[in-house]
């Protein structure tokens, strides 16, 4: 009876062979998983990361949250690094809603702003005392009970920008007091803004939105730089030309309160603000709208 053949054993060389790293294919495969990264980065969604307190008391600085790049169509501003010329129009381009929240690149600059869509193309607006005026008609404004919201090492308070702000919470921490007006803008959506008192962002003449703009604002009143203010002071410069805009704001996905450390994992976790995943950025709007 014959012996059952065995396969034949692999040489030492096939062996080293296989062992060997296909450099060449591990390169492309990297090549290819970080164009699909950037790509729906530049086209569907992308992270975000609120830097300042423009947009208390809705967002926070250290709120992380996503942008959709796809409702408003794309434009030079849609890739995650901004690496074309500034260009006219949208590739199936759609405006904004009024109360929609955006990124925005301001004109001559690299860097993105989240700010709030106030004003439409063609609508006139004008400001008097706090009061907005659109197309004539003062916006609703409602007062509500101020907000507490943490001081923190991202939401500090501090006099400079809040005067007197901090005070002791019913818990004995220390919190930020805003007195929130909330807004109902012409379609019926309705958010809160931070409105301290008097400053000179309150008033401005009355100017109507050119075609394919936009008019900005920040919910924090008194501390946004936007289509308020000119370049030259850090603001927009006006009603801003929509294929500036880069996408809508969504929902927060996370936050953290200034304390985390790149080197300490367990602060990754310890520096996280409770309760605020998930919330929706979208303002509050009348059934079918």
């Amino acid at each position: 009876m014959s012996e059952t053949s065995q396969p034949a054993e692999t040489t030492d060389g096939e062996t080293e062979a296989k062992k060997k790293t296909n450099w060449r294919d591990e390169a492309k495969g990297i090549f290819w998983l970080v164009l699909a990264v950037l790509g729906f980065h530049s086209f569907v969604a992308k992270p975000f990361y609120i830097p300042s307190e423009s947009m208390m008391p809705g967002l926070l600085k250290g709120d992380r949250l996503v942008v959709s790049k796809y409702p408003y169509g794309w434009s030079w501003v849609s890739p995650s690094f901004h690496v074309f010329p500034p260009t006219q129009g949208r590739i199936f381009g759609s405006l904004p809603q009024r109360g929609d929240v955006v990124i925005v690149t301001p004109p001559g600059a690299k860097v993105d702003y989240i700010k709030r869509v106030i004003g439409l193309p063609g609508d006139t607006l004008e400001m008097i005392q706090g009061q907005l005026f659109i197309n004539g008609e003062p916006v609703k404004r409602e007062r509500r009970p101020d907000t507490l919201i943490p001081v923190d090492a991202n939401v500090p308070c501090l006099p400079d920008r809040f005067a007197d702000a901090r005070a002791p919470g019913p818990d004995g921490q220390l919190y930020c007091r805003m007195p929130v007006v909330r807004e109902t803008l012409p379609g019926g959506a309705t958010y809160d803004t931070i409105d301290r008192g008097y400053t000179e962002a309150d008033d401005f003449a009355a100017l109507t939105v050119p075609a394919n703009h936009l008019f900005l604002m920040g919910d924090n009143r008194d501390n946004s730089s936007d289509s308020r203010f000119p370049t030259s002071m850090g603001g927009l410069g006006g009603p801003v030309p929509w294929e500036n805009i880069g996408g809508r704001a969504e929902f927060i996905t996370f936050s953290l309160d200034g304390t985390s450390q790149i080197l300490n994992p367990i602060s990754w976790f310890t520096a996280l603000r409770g309760g605020r995943a998930g919330d929706s950025l979208h303002p509050e709007r009348p059934e079918g709208n």
